[in-house]
């Protein structure tokens, strides 16, 4: 009896040895993934575009529709405090801060693309109307309806105001809604859940591998 004892106490001490152990090396594992990905911060600059697959039935419809692997974009930017943001087009229009906006990415997958003559067009001042043409448009709400009006607007739309507005460079070019692959049932869809039975198949819009595969922009980080 006192055998048994000593050998279900020795089992019970072993299991709580053991779990320990797997929740250090878990908490361990936790810590290095996030350490791993909150170091993971881009060498960027004021001004550059960055891409990202955002994770929503939403943004499916769209890889789908335009044949693009990215959903969603925003422009780079820094605050006050010094720190790097994106300025980006969610709900509402808004700055969340690079770490964040990263880590909220598919895989925190993403990569930045900036002019190629970046260093000539993007200097302090054309940064600061950069800055000043897209603060009207903060706090406004997504466009869902991929409008071409300033009220609501989707994330492509606000860079390319944007770059527009401040340098008279367009990134990308406008598609007729009509262009693009709306054949697939997702695609159909997300088609009736916002326009119903009208879709304003005419309606220019630029999508993000419109201004991904636009020929003034470089790779420089992923």
């Amino acid at each position: 009896m006192l055998t048994l004892r000593k050998t279900i106490i020795t089992v019970v001490l072993l299991l709580i040895v053991t779990s320990g152990l797997l929740a250090t090396r878990a908490l361990v594992n936790h810590q290095t993934f996030t350490k791993k990905m909150w170091a993971a911060i881009p060498d960027v600059q004021e001004g550059d575009i960055i891409f990202q697959i955002s994770e929503s039935d939403f943004s499916t419809a769209i890889q789908l529709a335009t044949h693009s692997k990215y959903s969603h974009c925003g422009i780079i930017f820094k605050q006050d405090d010094d720190q790097w943001y994106v300025y980006e087009a969610l709900q509402p229009v808004r700055y969340t801060p690079l770490r964040e906006w990263i880590a909220r990415g598919k895989n925190g997958h993403y990569v930045v693309k900036r002019l190629k003559n970046a260093t000539t067009v993007i200097t302090p001042a054309v940064l600061a109307k950069m800055k000043a043409a897209g603060r009207p448009f903060n706090g406004k709400d997504y466009d869902a309806y991929f409008g071409w009006s300033d009220e609501r607007l989707y994330c492509s739309e606000l860079v390319w105001k944007i770059y527009k507005a401040a340098t008279g460079l367009e990134i990308g070019a406008l598609q007729p809604l009509k262009t693009f692959d709306l054949n697939n049932t997702a695609v159909k869809q997300q088609m009736k859940a916002i326009y119903g039975n009208h879709i304003p198949l005419n309606e220019k819009i630029i999508s993000p591998v419109s201004m991904f595969e636009s020929p003034l922009l470089v790779t420089v980080s992923e």
